[in-house]
């Protein structure tokens, strides 16, 4: 990746458009093009309460820059370890939505997502609410099996209420359904939840592991990384609901007892080593309950030190 400094511009955050870490902005991808792809899913008609998730890919976008001063790569002195130095990352946009049918929006991101995988990329999308994980789940068949790990306050299990089958509170019922993933790894799971106990019972039986914040925290950080299955193909998916609401209040059901910061990037970088992160979402940034900007921040953060590691274990 070349340094923007040597093409003398400072390019400073605030200059220029917004794609995410200001990579290149392309409409299409050809094959051995870039290795990740970040697909924007601005859809929320699948929440339960609050709407504006279908604002959170243009936030996390913006406050991705804070973090694009033009060096080549990020330098991490802790690691010692010069991430994303090599990464050829590309922004595709967003996924056509078509207000009012959610079914077919879904079916949109799902091919959006196809695309990307098609081309040998790695999927990275921001939501939008967690319904958009549905088709970027289902766009992995033919693609071997997948082990999905959900980082989330709220277990997201229900099958169905009055019809309505594909909302956020839908999406890891529809995930186990799926005949390429093995299982699930549910982590941050608290408080009242949106999945009555039937839910949870279902969940278990469907092959999933479920662990609150407080559980994460009294095994450990290596623990909770030797229950995931080791030298699998993990899907990732991130509501961001899943952090403590200090931390992240823009979102549309924020729950107090959540993760910090280093707790769940340390788990994250273990992950990456543990087996291969093939696809990854981060979900439900809200911008319009983000005073601050902080939730954004921390979106895109976490995402661009995912990403890193995940190319490094590769």
């Amino acid at each position: 990746m070349s340094n923007a400094y040597d093409q003398g511009r400072l390019n400073l955050p605030f200059v220029g458009i917004c794609t995410f870490g200001k990579a290149p902005h392309v409409t299409t991808l050809q094959p051995g093009e870039a290795d990740v792809a970040v697909l924007g899913a601005p859809l929320d008609t699948g929440t339960q309460w609050r709407s504006g998730a279908r604002f959170g890919p243009r936030a996390v976008r913006e406050a991705s820059t804070l973090f694009s001063f033009g060096h080549a790569g990020a330098y991490d002195h802790e690691d010692d370890v010069t991430y994303l130095a090599d990464t050829r990352m590309v922004d595709l946009g967003d996924a056509d939505i078509v207000h009012t049918d959610t079914i077919e929006s879904l079916n949109r991101i799902e091919a959006s997502v196809r695309s990307i995988l098609a081309a040998g990329a790695l999927p990275v999308t921001i939501g939008g609410d967690h319904s958009i994980t549905i088709p970027c789940i289902r766009a992995f068949d033919g693609h071997g099996p997948i082990h999905v790990v959900q980082l989330d306050a709220h277990l997201d299990f229900v099958d169905e209420r009055q019809g309505v089958r594909f909302g956020h509170g839908n999406v890891m019922r529809r995930a186990a359904e799926c005949d390429h993933v093995t299982g699930l790894s549910q982590f941050g799971i608290r408080n009242v939840s949106s999945t009555a106990r039937e839910g949870y019972e279902a969940a278990r039986a469907m092959g999933s592991d479920i662990l609150s914040v407080r559980q994460v925290r009294a095994l450990g950080t290596e623990a909770v990384l030797a229950r995931i299955p080791e030298g699998a193909r993990y899907y990732l998916t991130i509501d961001i609901d899943g952090f403590d609401p200090s931390i992240a209040p823009g979102t549309g059901t924020p729950s107090h007892g959540g993760f910090l910061y280093y707790e769940a990037l340390e788990f994250l970088a273990g992950l990456a080593k543990r087996g291969t992160i093939v696809g990854l979402d981060l979900v439900e940034v809200a911008p319009d309950y983000d005073r601050t900007g902080t939730t954004a921040i921390l979106a895109a953060q976490i995402l661009l030190n995912v990403i890193g590691r995940i190319m490094a274990a590769r």
